[in-house]
């Protein structure tokens, strides 16, 4: 299922859900990245925020939303496990949020 921007709200406000009740920074998301030919940007701003741009047209749903969980992750400088456990919460938060339909698809 390619993805559209209904879905692309969606995930960001679950991702974003997700990363504000662990304590983390939401990332904006926006949609299609400035840079030509990138399927996903990542924009730090002083004060510790960032933008992750992200490419939706013409890509499967999964794709878009593995570029913006870890544009979450990247936005917040996890790595090694603390990554890992921070990726699988954001791919539950959406599976959960879409009703499992990505599991489905």
């Amino acid at each position: 299922m390619d993805a559209t921007a209904v879905h692309f709200a969606a995930a960001a406000r679950l991702l974003g859900d997700t990363a504000r009740a662990r304590g983390l920074v939401v990332p904006a998301f926006r949609s299609p990245p400035r840079r030509s030919g990138a399927a996903r940007t990542l924009r730090r701003w002083s004060g510790g925020g960032a933008t992750v741009s992200v490419e939706v047209r013409g890509r499967p749903y999964e794709a878009v939303v593995a570029d913006m969980v870890e544009g979450v992750v990247v936005a917040n400088r996890v790595e090694g496990p603390d990554a890992t456990r921070l990726r699988t919460a954001l791919w539950a938060a959406v599976l959960e949020g879409e009703g499992g339909t990505m599991a489905a698809a």
